[in-house]
């Protein structure tokens, strides 16, 4: 008996590794002091850069959106996911990424999916800065279906102490400013995929009008990064809060961020949904309370502020690509935390 009749491939793990060194390395910024392969990655921050530097780290996977992925036989996008939502859950407390590790699980090791995974992380890496350092790629036969793996990334960040965003300073009147989502992102997928393909019975090369693009194409959408949106509108005290709007929706994630003795109302009409959710939940005979608590709903960030700076705030937020960015509700006195809605679909 061997290890590889066991279903553990050795030279598909070194083949792997050989294929995703090159691109770890075109991400390498000038902290990393470690190569791929290491036992333990190695980086240092810049001397003197930060005056009295805060370590913040975040881990996450993209849920059941890859279950669309091995649908389609498309996973280069699942990696670009992995990195963003990671970088906008320590981009809302005022952090800048430094690296990314990620694991990958499987059954039976692939080098070419694991190649275009890791080439999708890379890919996100890049555009946000940030080093994609190493990482574990575990095979486990018998754990998984053929042809299935399951995927999560974990970030460390920083920021001065003096510019953590904490949400401290959020005051009744101040207002709510929504920046669009690219599509479901990661969250929202069981729901999704239960409308989708066991109710409807469409299939990821399905064409919808209603969409103008197949099912895979449009739940396969990339998470949106918000970092180069965000980060040149930290000076000035301007950005009070932000809430990443992932898993349980701005009904969950809102109040994550908000100070004991208040709450926020948000106006459902002040935006347009995209298109994708309209259609799930008329497809899926959704309510608004539910839609509101599972999908992002076409908003990924809210940022709170003054009233008196939102205009400004939202001019740039608008010339640096949130085209759509606008009030969508305001904060107000309530025990404990919570988000109430008015207009809802």
């Amino acid at each position: 008996m061997d290890y590889k009749a066991s279903g553990v491939d050795i030279d598909a793990g070194n083949e792997t590794v050989r294929r995703i060194r090159a691109l770890a390395r075109s991400t390498f910024t000038p902290g990393v002091l470690s190569d791929i392969g290491s036992f333990g990655s190695l980086f240092q921050l810049e001397p003197g850069r930060f005056r009295e530097p805060v370590l913040v780290s975040s881990a996450d996977g993209v849920g059941t959106k890859l279950k669309v992925a091995f649908l389609a036989n498309k996973h280069e996008t699942v990696g670009i996911d992995l990195v963003n939502h990671c970088v906008n859950d320590i981009l809302v407390q005022g952090a800048e990424p430094l690296f990314f590790l990620d694991y990958l699980a499987t059954g039976r090791l692939s080098p070419d999916v694991a190649e275009k995974i890791i080439s999708g992380m890379a890919s996100a890496c890049r555009d946000n800065g940030c080093a994609l350092l190493g990482g574990e790629t575990a095979e486990m036969p018998g754990f998984y279906n053929e042809g299935e793996y399951d995927l999560a990334g974990f970030i460390v960040g920083v920021v001065d102490r003096e510019r953590l965003i904490s949400g401290r300073a959020v005051a009744v009147g101040d207002v709510l400013v929504g920046v669009p989502s690219s599509g479901l992102h990661t969250n929202g997928y069981s729901l999704a995929r239960r409308i989708v393909f066991e109710h409807l019975k469409l299939t990821v090369d399905s064409h919808v009008p209603e969409l103008g693009c197949t099912v895979g194409d449009a739940l396969l959408e990339p998470h949106r990064s918000y970092l180069s949106m965000v980060r040149p509108l930290f000076d000035g005290g301007r950005i009070k809060a932000m809430a990443h709007i992932t898993g349980g929706g701005i009904t969950d994630n809102l109040p994550r961020v908000l100070p004991h003795g208040t709450a926020a109302v948000v106006d459902a009409a002040a935006w347009e949904p995209p298109a994708i959710f309209r259609w799930l939940q008329e497809s899926g005979n959704v309510s608004g309370d539910e839609m509101m608590r599972t999908f992002n709903m076409g908003i990924g960030l809210i940022i709170v502020t003054a009233r008196d700076k939102s205009e400004q705030l939202i001019e740039e937020l608008q010339a640096r690509g949130g085209r759509a960015a606008r009030v969508i509700g305001t904060i107000v006195a309530g025990e404990p935390p919570s988000v109430s809605y008015v207009n809802l679909p």
